[in-house]
């Protein structure tokens, strides 16, 4: 099991790092769209009271983003070639190989969000303070990302209508994670709906300890980091569970 899993980490890595221009202008464009609106949204400034809490959250849309559209193309990719029910033809469980491509499409999600929340850090001068509270949000918005980007590869198995589903998610998540105004700022409304898509409140478990010094008994307390665990928890069972339902269809549909 464990050769069918380095095979395929191997297999996504180099299949990544052949294309290094694309990463860069991913890079660049993601870095400049940020500062780009938080320059209008601020008219005219860059508002250093709203940059470090938004920077925050679109660093979680980043690892979103990227870890889903690299998992997501590699799958559409081999389906397309007719080689997704070829690479199936192994003793390995069929959840193995997409564990392979989830942690190549963690590893770049990763590299890309780091880089892409430093240079606004530098260029703007933002200073993100570093708890040890924050660790357990940050660990479970991690986790909470790859099991949606999971969920999406599960929905690729199956859906020719993946590539709008995936930019309508996504989407979705940049507008109201709080990567444009802090979600203390959102009327109550939106924030309860903000809250429903990935990483909101991963983002709002991390906010609450970098910059307010809560800890975490005080956002388990007021259900913040209670809400997050049940969220991760759902979108990891919804997603194998339509994993092992489009799974079978797919190879049926193959053979």
């Amino acid at each position: 099991m464990l050769d069918v899993l380095g095979a395929e980490i191997g297999k996504g890595l180099r299949v990544q790092l052949a294309h290094p221009v694309g990463h860069v202008i991913t890079l660049l464009i993601s870095t400049m769209m940020y500062l780009g609106l938080q320059f209008v949204l601020g008219q005219g400034e860059l508002r250093q009271d709203l940059l470090p809490q938004t920077l925050v959250a679109i660093g979680g849309y980043w690892f979103l983003q990227y870890a889903a559209l690299v998992m997501v193309a590699d799958l559409i990719e081999e389906k397309r070639a007719g080689t997704f029910a070829q690479a199936q033809m192994t003793s390995a469980p069929p959840w193995l190989p997409m564990v392979g491509r989830l942690i190549t499409a963690s590893v770049f999600g990763l590299a890309v969000a780091a880089v892409a929340s430093l240079v606004p850090m530098l260029v703007a001068g933002i200073t993100i303070p570093l708890r040890w509270a924050a660790l357990l949000p940050a660990v479970l918005l991690g986790v909470n990302v790859l099991a949606f980007t999971f969920l999406l590869a599960a929905l690729a198995l199956v859906s020719p209508m993946i590539g709008a589903l995936q930019s309508l998610f996504t989407s979705l998540v940049l507008l109201l994670n709080g990567s444009f105004l802090p979600l203390a700022l959102y009327p109550d409304w939106l924030a309860v709906l903000a809250r429903v898509l990935p990483t909101t409140l991963g983002v709002e478990a991390m906010t609450q300890t970098l910059f307010e010094g809560r800890s975490l008994a005080e956002i388990w307390s007021d259900g913040t980091l209670p809400w997050l665990l049940a969220h991760t928890l759902a979108l990891t069972v919804v997603g194998g569970l339509l994993f092992v339902r489009n799974h079978r269809r797919a190879l049926q549909e193959s053979s």
